[in-house]
């Protein structure tokens, strides 16, 4: 389930993902998304809290098409907050930067332990 934990008059999404990720969750996420790029935006920035997430509860179909769904739409993504407790994912975070660096030097992703919620929101907060 997603929650939205802030909701912002300028160009930011904030959400957390309590427990599992499921097919309607995508399509939530989808539809806040598509919402601000209406409002005119040319991009959006995103935080996403994994901290409450598990595996065992996320559908392996929602996942990936969210994968598809960010492939697609990256370069409407501006900064990109994962908050977790993860060192899978403080890892993989700057491979995810690598690669998308080269397709659009707009878009920055950083990790943020649970305990810097403050600075994370600030980052996507933050005009490119």
């Amino acid at each position: 389930m997603i929650e939205q934990l802030e909701t912002f008059k300028g160009n930011t999404l904030a959400f957390e993902v309590i427990d599992g990720f499921t097919e309607t969750d995508e399509k939530l996420a989808q539809k806040f998304f598509q919402e601000k790029l209406d409002m005119g935006f040319s991009f959006v920035n995103v935080l996403i809290k994994l901290d409450e997430m598990k595996i065992s509860k996320t559908s392996s179909k929602a996942f990936m098409e969210d994968i598809i769904w960010t492939l697609r739409n990256y370069k409407q993504m501006g900064h990109l907050a994962i908050v977790a407790h993860s060192n899978i994912l403080k890892a993989l975070v700057p491979i995810d930067n690598l690669f998308f660096e080269r397709a659009s030097k707009e878009r920055y992703e950083r990790y943020f332990d649970v305990s810097q919620m403050e600075e994370a929101m600030k980052f996507v907060k933050s005009t490119l």
